[in-house]
C-alpha cells in the first residue's frame, strides 16, 4: 500500500516567488510539490515535511498536487472543491487578510450544528468554492485557540475517558501528552471543508491558552499550583513540541527556516529516538525557559509599493509573573518594537498590522474592572482584599492587557510613536480573538491627527464556539455607560493611573460565529465582517457589514 496524507497539506507561508507546503504522513516518504522534493522527518513516531517551493512569478496562480514516494494522493479523487493552488503575492497594491479565533470541533448534524452553530471556516470555503479568486482572502491568521486541549470533543472525550481509566492524577480527559495533541489536530483540520481552505489560502497561527490549558500563565499562583501536578510535564512537552511542528514552523519563512537552530538540526539527525529527544528537550525549555525560544513572528505581506507589516506578538508563553507581572517581557517586547518601526529594506509600513490573541482594546468599562482588579491583586488595598482579588482574576478570566497595566502603557507607547513618525502608516490595525465576541473600536491619541493615521481594535471571536445567553447578557452589560462609570470609580479607588487614551466602540459586539476580513487598497482599509449561519441544512457567511477604517483625505 503507498503512503498516505493523515494531515494537510497546508500552505503556509506565501510571498511574491516563494511558498512553503506543509504535510504529515502516515509512514516515511518523499514529498514532492511542483516538482521540488523533500523527506519527511520522525518526531514521537510521526512523519512531516515542510516544503520549500521558490521560482513562482508574482500574481501567478499555480495549481499544485502532493505526490509521495511518487505516487499522487493530493487532491482527493471525487473531491467538491477545485484543485489547490498556490496564489503567489501580487505586485500591487492591494492585500486581504481574513482572521479569527475559537474554533471548536463538533459534528455537523443537527445536535452539533444547535449547540455550536455554523462553522465560520466551513463557511468560508463553501463561499471560496464558487467565488472570484479576487475576492479570496490573500492569507489566514487563526489568532489562537485552534485546538482545545483542556476541552476536546466529544469523541475525542470517549476516547480519552477509556484510555486514562484508572489514572488518579487529576487530569481527567484533557490531552496529556504529544501522541493526544496529534489527535486534536487530525480531527481538527481534515474536516474536508476546513482542509481543502488551508490547502489554497496561506495561514499563520498564534497560540492562545486553549492550545494548551485554560488561563495559561494567567499569574504566578496559577503556575505554582499546575507546576506541582504530576502531569504537568508531559503535558508541557507535548503541547509546545506539537505547536511547535503544527503551527510555528509555517510561520517561518524560507530564510528563517535556514536560520532556525531546532529545525535544522531536526532535518540533519538520522535517529528518531535522538530526533524525538531534542524537540522534547525544546519544548520543555520553552516553559522554563521562556528567554530561550520565540514564538512571535512577523510577515511582510507588501511589496515596495505598498508596504504591510504584520507583527504577531505572543502574549501567553512571554509573560514575566514574578514580582510585577508583565504580558511581554522585556527581550521579547524590544523585538515588538524593533519590527513595529523598522520596515524591510527598500519598503516601508504603510499598514501595521499587530497580531495579538488579547484584545488590546476590550469595552472601556472592562478595561477599568481588569486594571482595578490587578491593582488589588497587586496590594492596592491590602493583603486579604488582593488574595481575593486574585481569586476572581482566575475565575472569570481577567487576563487581557488591561489586567497587565504596564504592559499596557508600552503597547500605548508604542503606538504613539508609530503615529508619530514623519512617515507614519496609514492605519495601525490590532487584530485579536479569544473573548467570544466581535467588535471595532477606534483610538484616539493624544496629539494625533486622524486624517494621517488611524488605530483601530479589530477583534473577531469565535470561528465556532458561542457564549451561553447568560454570558452574552453579562458581555452587553459590561459595555453599558453604567459599567463604565462604575469601574472608573473603582480603578481611581484602587490608584489606576488614566491610560492616556480614549477609545469607543464604533460596532458591535456581535456574538455569533464569525469572520473579518481586512481590505487593503493603497493607503485606505476597510474591514468586512461576515457572520456563518446554518440555512436548510447549509453552512454560509452571512454579510454584516463593511466598515472603511482611514479616513477619506
Amino acid at each position: 500500500m503507498s503512503p498516505r496524507i493523515l494531515v494537510g497539506p497546508l500552505l503556509r507561508y506565501v510571498d511574491e516567488t516563494r511558498a512553503t507546503i506543509w504535510v504529515e504522513t502516515d509512514r516515511p516518504a518523499v514529498v514532492e510539490v511542483l516538482g521540488v522534493r523533500e523527506p519527511t522527518w520522525t518526531v514521537h513516531g510521526h512523519h512531516y515535511a515542510l516544503v520549500v517551493i521558490d521560482g513562482l512569478s508574482p500574481g501567478s496562480e499555480t495549481p499544485y498536487e502532493v505526490h509521495l514516494d511518487g505516487t499522487r494522493v493530493w487532491p482527493e479523487p471525487d473531491s467538491p472543491f477545485p484543485p489547490s493552488v498556490v496564489r503567489a503575492f501580487r505586485h500591487d497594491e492591494t492585500f486581504r487578510l481574513a482572521f479569527g479565533s475559537c474554533r471548536r470541533v463538533a459534528p455537523f448534524d443537527r445536535a452539533g450544528l444547535r449547540k455550536y452553530g455554523a462553522d465560520a471556516l466551513v463557511a468560508l470555503a463553501y463561499q471560496m468554492r464558487t467565488a472570484p479568486h479576487d475576492t479570496w482572502p490573500d492569507a489566514l491568521f487563526l489568532a489562537g485557540d485552534q485546538v482545545y486541549a483542556d476541552m476536546p470533543s466529544a469523541r475525542l472525550h470517549r476516547r480519552l475517558k477509556a484510555l486514562h481509566d484508572g489514572i488518579d492524577d487529576g487530569l481527567g480527559t484533557e490531552i496529556r501528552d504529544f501522541e493526544e495533541y496529534t489527535w486534536l489536530y487530525h480531527e481538527s483540520w481534515n474536516t474536508p471543508a476546513v482542509r481543502w481552505l488551508l490547502s489554497t489560502v496561506p495561514s499563520c497561527m498564534l497560540l492562545d491558552d486553549h492550545d494548551l490549558r485554560d488561563d495559561w500563565n494567567t499569574s504566578a499562583k496559577w503556575r505554582e499550583h499546575v507546576t506541582a501536578q504530576p502531569w504537568w510535564r508531559d503535558r508541557v512537552v507535548g503541547g509546545f513540541a506539537s505547536y511547535w511542528v503544527y503551527q510555528h514552523l509555517g510561520n517561518l519563512s524560507p530564510d528563517q527556516l535556514a536560520e532556525d537552530v531546532t529545525y535544522q538540526k531536526l532535518r540533519q539527525i538520522d535517529d528518531d529516538d535522538e530526533r524525538t529527544r531534542l524537540l522534547d528537550e525544546f519544548a520543555w525549555r520553552a516553559d522554563t525557559e521562556p528567554e530561550s525560544t520565540r514564538w512571535s513572528f512577523y510577515r511582510d505581506f507588501g511589496n515596495d509599493v505598498l508596504g504591510i507589516r504584520m507583527v504577531a506578538v505572543d502574549c501567553r508563553c512571554a509573560r514575566k509573573l514574578n514580582g510585577h507581572r508583565v504580558m511581554v517581557d522585556e527581550p521579547e517586547w524590544r523585538w515588538l518594537v524593533d519590527h513595529a518601526m523598522t520596515p524591510t529594506a527598500g519598503q516601508r509600513i504603510d499598514h501595521l498590522l499587530i497580531g495579538t490573541t488579547l484584545p488590546y482594546l476590550l469595552p472601556p468599562g472592562v478595561h477599568h474592572v481588569e486594571a482595578w482588579n490587578e491593582a488589588v491583586a497587586e496590594g492596592a488595598w491590602g493583603h486579604r482584599p488582593g488574595r481575593a482579588a486574585e481569586h476572581v482574576r482566575q475565575l472569570v478570566d481577567l487576563e487581557h492587557w488591561a489586567a497587565f497595566q504596564d504592559s499596557f502603557d508600552q503597547m500605548h507607547t508604542l503606538l504613539q510613536e508609530v503615529a508619530e513618525r514623519d512617515d507614519p502608516p496609514a492605519s495601525t490595525l490590532l487584530l485579536s480573538g479569544d473573548v467570544h465576541c466581535s467588535y471595532l473600536a477606534e483610538a484616539s491619541l493624544p496629539g494625533v491627527d486622524q486624517r494621517r493615521t488611524v488605530v483601530h481594535q479589530l477583534t473577531m471571536s469565535p470561528f465556532r464556539n458561542p457564549l451561553e445567553l447568560p454570558v452574552k447578557l453579562a458581555h452587553r452589560l459590561a459595555g453599558t455607560r453604567l459599567m463604565r462609570r462604575l469601574g472608573r470609580r473603582l480603578a481611581r479607588a484602587a490608584n489606576v493611573p488614566d491610560f492616556g487614551m480614549r477609545w469607543e466602540l464604533q460596532q458591535g459586539p456581535w456574538f455569533d460565529n464569525g469572520v473579518m476580513t481586512v481590505m487593503l487598497d493603497g493607503r485606505d482599509a476597510w474591514v468586512e465582517i461576515e457572520h456563518a449561519d446554518v440555512v436548510r441544512g447549509r453552512q454560509l457567511l452571512r454579510h454584516t457589514g463593511t466598515y472603511r477604517l482611514t479616513h477619506a483625505a
